[in-house]
């Protein structure tokens, strides 16, 4: 079943590759064998999005997953298992498309397009609201982080009950990020998870947060998964782990 729901907001003009997202639209949506595929509206754009339900008698929220550069919400790597295990822990997922440019563009040529997901996350935001969901969780990967990231600098965290970022600070060899996170802008719980084998930026990164975790509330924190890479790859039971044992001990209010 496809479901639609309709965003107004400021307009875009789209600079990532339509073409290239609507062909991994439809791979993916052929692929799904969990949750039911739904088409969300940004913009005028319409672009895919994953759902699935809490398997928990009282669910505990909704989860936004983003993937990372270049991928699509059901993608192997993090976001497919994440979005497919987490239901078990009592949290529905929205999985969602990010802008995706061509298979060889670099950190610096997707900073440009960083913006368009920002209606995309609305839409997401809006799309559990109207199945009664109204405590989320925002959960990015890597290139998802840095979209996440503009919607933060632009909307706040008000909307959302914590945030989870995966292998914070990616970007490509001698690419350094164009500018901080906006981490004044998050005062949410949140949690930075990283591999051990993770790209030197991500530990960069999460060296850069030890201060900030400290001065946070008690329920923020950093969790290094020994032995995993970026992409967590046989590592992604670990990861379902580190996620759903934190959530599990945070109390977040309903927004």
């Amino acid at each position: 079943m496809v479901l639609s729901l309709l965003l107004a907001g400021p307009a875009i003009t789209w600079s990532s590759d339509l073409d290239r997202e609507q062909r991994l639209a439809d791979q993916t949506v052929d692929a799904i064998l969990d949750g039911d595929p739904v088409t969300l509206t940004a913009d005028g754009h319409e672009f895919l999005g994953i759902y699935t339900q809490s398997e928990t008698d009282i669910p505990l929220g909704g989860a936004i997953i983003l993937h990372g550069r270049g991928t699509h919400p059901d993608w192997s790597q993090v976001a497919g298992p994440l979005r497919t295990a987490l239901p078990a822990h009592g949290w529905a997922t929205l999985s969602l498309q990010m802008p995706v440019l061509e298979k060889d563009a670099s950190y610096y040529d997707y900073v440009p397009i960083f913006h368009e997901a920002i209606p995309r996350i609305e839409a997401g935001i809006h799309y559990l609201h109207d199945q009664g969901i109204k405590r989320i969780v925002l959960i990015a990967h890597s290139c998802g982080v840095h979209m996440s990231m503009a919607w933060l600098e632009q909307q706040g965290d008000a909307q959302i009950a914590a945030y989870i970022g995966i292998g914070m600070g990616a970007t490509d060899y001698q690419q350094p990020m164009r500018k901080p996170f906006p981490m004044d802008r998050l005062q949410v719980p949140f949690l930075n998870v990283h591999g051990s084998e993770d790209y030197p930026a991500v530990q960069r990164t999460a060296a850069g947060f030890e201060s900030i975790v400290e001065q946070r509330n008690d329920y923020s924190t950093q969790v290094e998964v020994p032995g995993a890479d970026h992409y967590f790859g046989d590592y992604e039971d670990e990861l379902v782990e580190v996620i759903a044992s934190w959530l599990d001990g945070l109390v977040i209010p309903d927004k």
